[in-house]
């Protein structure tokens, strides 16, 4: 199809003739018989380009065309009359119309005038739709990586930055979770609003509800003053629940009423306090499995993943590992002044080959430690840390006849699981589907090898 073409002319006869030989060239066509129909169509309907009679009853070709121009400024307006002369022609041009045709029509003609109509429209949507990915590119800097993953990221927070929707931020320890609420935040239209972060994991059970809803004076010993919940100090920006899924089963019914009602009530209160934040909340764990364990009410859950944004694990994210080490290399370097400027190829191989079982965070850590001790100007294998240097990956040697390099049966399922675990992205549920477990079987082994994201004895991932 080489475009959506719509016909506008208030002789049918002739929509009739120009629909009928523009479809036998491959365009879609449709037409109406009048402006104010022509409009209507362009309101409910996308098309590339529209064909209009100069002379119609009512509103003529001339203003239609200023009318398009002025709402749908994308769509080209072919004008065509049978008045040829230059004084038309320039109050069409001077309308906007892309082109000016005359009768008698000549089809052949006119498909190479909407041909290349068409083609100035497809160019204008790609400029456009690429002027856009610049801008969430240069808004979202502060979340480096060119891996797909990241763009993906980058994109849907982008379609995320003007709207109060509760966001659940999702993925394994390290990988930059409250860096991307953050940004967020930045850059929707409440930056200059607060923004309110709390570990729900790392406050203990007594003190969280206070802390999260307030508290009256002498509701509690030591409660001597009023005090405000972070929901309430929140108000007017962002309020960000790390770590949601260790939220306390006691408190949740609380979290819930708080986020339908957009109402507190701190604890010892007798009244709720309104707050107007907008909900973003982060989880390293598997919020599905925790609802069908119970650990998580079903009903908090639906509230909280109204859009979820999956944050990928570094191993999964290819060359993005150089393109950020590079970055905390520099800042590193800055913050200590040391002249150190870049990688040697040993040590950007080794960082490319390593599993980053702590993400982001971990690669943090070495590099700071690498610049902080290196004696050179390129960080070497030797400035990275033993867990790096040492790193030989979960690559199975079974046809080499060298003893040296053959491994027990044990170690050989151990490579085999995490390599396939690495392969879907950190997934526990298709890492079981493919290696023919069930979930609580590839816990108990991902817990015996101790490796990341294994969950802990009481249950949690």
């Amino acid at each position: 199809m080489k475009g959506r073409v719509l016909i506008v002319d208030d002789d049918a006869s002739m929509c009739e003739f120009l629909d009928a030989g523009l479809r036998r060239r491959d365009f879609h066509t449709s037409w109406c018989t009048s402006a104010t129909d022509a409009l209507a169509s362009l309101a409910g309907e996308d098309f590339d380009v529209v064909v209009t009679d100069l002379n119609m009853n009512g509103m003529n070709g001339i203003d239609l065309c200023v009318r398009i121009v002025a709402n749908r400024p994308n769509v080209p307006v072919v004008v065509v009359t049978a008045f040829g002369n230059l004084e038309t022609a320039v109050a069409a041009i001077r309308a906007g119309a892309y082109d000016f045709v005359t009768k008698p029509l000549d089809i052949e003609a006119l498909e190479l005038t909407l041909i290349r109509a068409v083609q100035k429209r497809v160019l204008h949507e790609e400029v456009k739709r690429l002027r856009s990915l610049v801008a969430d590119a240069s808004r979202f800097d502060d979340m480096i990586g060119d891996s797909a993953s990241m763009r993906d990221v980058r994109a849907l927070l982008a379609r995320l930055v003007d709207s109060d929707v509760t966001v659940l931020i999702s993925g394994e320890t390290g990988t930059g979770k409250e860096v991307a609420a953050r940004s967020l935040h930045r850059h929707s239209r409440r930056a200059g609003g607060p923004f309110v972060a709390i570990n729900c994991a790392a406050m203990p059970e007594t003190l969280l509800e206070s802390e999260l809803f307030g508290h009256v004076k002498g509701a509690f010993t030591d409660a001597r003053t009023n005090r405000s919940g972070l929901f309430v100090q929140a108000s007017g920006g962002t309020l960000f629940l790390d770590e949601i899924g260790d939220m306390p089963l006691f408190l949740q019914p609380k979290l819930l009423r708080a986020l339908q009602e957009r109402e507190v009530r701190p604890v010892g209160g007798d009244r709720e306090v309104h707050f107007d934040a907008r909900i973003v909340v982060a989880t390293n764990q598997d919020l599905d499995a925790a609802v069908r364990l119970g650990r998580f009410r079903e009903d908090l859950f639906f509230r909280i993943n109204v859009v979820q944004v999956e944050m990928p694990p570094l191993r999964a994210r290819g060359n993005d590992v150089l393109l950020l080490a590079q970055h905390i290399l520099e800042k590193c370097a800055a913050r200590l002044g040391k002249r150190v400027v870049g990688l040697s190829s040993a040590a950007a191989g080794q960082l490319l080959a390593y599993s980053w079982p702590g993400n982001v965070r971990e690669l943090e850590n070495c590099i700071e430690r690498a610049v902080a001790l290196t004696a050179h100007e390129q960080l070497t294998v030797d400035d990275l840390p033993e867990a790096l240097r040492s790193y030989r990956g979960t690559q199975l040697v079974l046809a080499s006849d060298h003893p040296a390099e053959l491994v027990t049966a044990q170690e050989v399922e151990r490579r085999y699981v995490l390599r396939v675990l690495e392969a879907v992205g950190g997934s526990k549920t298709l890492a079981a589907e493919v290696l023919g477990f069930d979930r609580k079987t590839l816990y108990r082994k991902l817990q015996r090898y101790g490796a990341a994201g294994a969950p802990k004895k009481n249950g949690r991932q």
